[in-house]
């Protein structure tokens, strides 16, 4: 009777069943299980078959079109570093249940800068490294199948990549002959001219430039690796600085279409969704965006006899309100004005003048980046400023999405109340250092979305 009863359970076993398990050990379950029990059937594709209903308005498959994007640009946050486990630059986070319930709560459907590096880049040599992404990825799936997850491709390397050992499948992708070699940093960030000047240089790094094949190698490593373990978007940084040497795009299009064609037959969903900062309003090659939709910071504007009020407005600084240029986009359709997201960045505080000071001539917000100057108002102010800014974006220019920021870095002097990071969470005993806008954000986004 035991073993009719345990041959019957070993019959219905499925891997989707095992999706907790790393995909070496899954397989490895099913070979001990077949050489112990030769007669039985296991229902075996070797990889989970995910199921998407083609009448939900976040499908897609192998391409995407505009209204199913925007769906995703309108319930898109900034998480950074939620797939990275331990203390990335030094960072912690230490409540990331509670993140994974916020993330929950709030139904976010588009996860940005989830997992990068921005040195330490000799983790990614580490299999647990990738494990830990993956299997939470795995778990947020279970969740919520449609939920994407983007990955970095940033305009810094640092000299730790020195330390990383290049797959061979890496040369197998460019057709060149396998080494065994690490990755050269100072082969990424050397100039097409011999005298021009590295750029970004810092700790033993610099800006990778496209360019080089050093380069490229370096990003289409990272982009298969995190689509192997479930990423399906990459924000690839400041473009016009890794492209400071590739006017025409020329090699910014060889490496996109080789991420492009990898994900066509690996990514969970045939297709992944790229995007950068745009200065220049877009990133356009012969009428074809290279990016599915731009991105860019929020641009805050100081309200000057209000102290440490902002507001947002078209035509301040750089900003990309109403400028975003039109294209056909990678899927095929034609925009008057490409769809984009704006952001609360995070690049410091300024020293002159001092924090608390107005000054309408830099990117600063009363001398705060976006994300801490929003971090140092009081919660009624933030609650309340995020229904102003997710309306004004609305009726001032409809192609543009507020991407909400629910974990993200800051500075200053107060920084180190909260880990020197904004949590949008709750503020509650599961999370002691939220800000608690959750609420809002889920409510702005159920009262507002269709």
């Amino acid at each position: 009777m035991f073993l009719l009863t345990w041959n019957l359970f070993i019959c219905t076993i499925n891997l989707a069943h095992l999706s907790f398990m790393n995909k070496k050990y899954r397989l490895l379950l099913i070979l001990i299980v077949s050489a112990i029990y030769p007669g039985i059937y296991i229902s075996c594709s070797a990889e989970k078959k995910e199921k998407f209903s083609n009448s939900s308005p976040y499908y897609f498959d192998g391409s995407i079109s505009r209204d199913v994007l925007e769906n995703y640009l309108d319930r898109a946050v900034t998480a950074g570093y939620f797939l990275v486990q331990g203390t990335p630059e030094g960072y912690q986070f230490p409540y990331r249940e509670d993140d994974i319930r916020m993330l929950q709560n709030i139904g976010a459907k588009f996860i940005g800068r989830a997992i990068y590096r921005w040195s330490e880049e000799g983790r990614l040599g580490d299999p647990a490294f990738l494990d830990y992404a993956q299997k939470l990825i795995e778990r947020m799936h279970d969740y919520d199948p449609e939920i994407i997850f983007q990955g970095c491709l940033f305009e810094h390397v640092s000299s730790d990549a020195n330390n990383l050992k290049i797959p061979a499948w890496v040369f197998e992708a460019f057709n060149l002959p396998a080494e065994e070699r690490n990755f050269k940093v100072e082969d990424m960030i050397k100039r097409s001219d011999p005298e021009g000047e590295v750029l970004m240089r810092s700790r033993g790094g610099g800006s990778p430039i496209i360019n080089n094949l050093e380069t490229k190698m370096w990003f289409y490593f990272l982009a298969k690796s995190y689509i192997d373990i479930g990423c399906e978007a990459f924000h690839l940084g400041q473009v016009e600085v890794i492209g400071r040497d590739d006017p025409s795009k020329i090699h910014y299009a060889e490496l996109i279409a080789k991420i492009r064609e990898y994900a066509q037959k690996n990514a969970r969903r045939h297709y992944v969704l790229l995007d950068a900062h745009t200065p220049f309003h877009g990133f356009i090659k012969e009428g074809v965006s290279l990016l599915d939709f731009n991105s860019f910071p929020l641009r805050i504007k100081e309200v000057s006899d209000k102290p440490m009020e902002g507001i947002l407005e078209v035509g301040h600084s750089d900003g990309l309100y109403q400028k975003s240029q039109g294209a056909i986009s990678p899927s095929g359709w034609k925009a008057e004005s490409m769809p984009y997201l704006v952001e609360f960045d995070n690049f410091g505080v300024r020293r002159e003048p001092p924090i608390g000071v107005a000054n309408l001539n830099d990117h600063f917000c009363w001398g705060y980046d976006d994300i801490t100057w929003f971090a140092v108002q009081d919660e009624d102010y933030r609650n309340r400023w995020l229904w102003y800014a997710f309306d004004w974006l609305r009726e001032t220019d409809p192609n543009g999405h507020l991407q909400m920021c629910v974990i993200r870095m800051i500075s200053g002097p107060t920084a180190s109340q909260t880990l020197r990071s904004y949590f949008a969470n709750t503020k509650s005993n599961a999370c002691p250092v939220g800000f608690s806008q959750e609420e809002t954000i889920k409510k702005i986004w159920n009262t507002r979305l269709k």
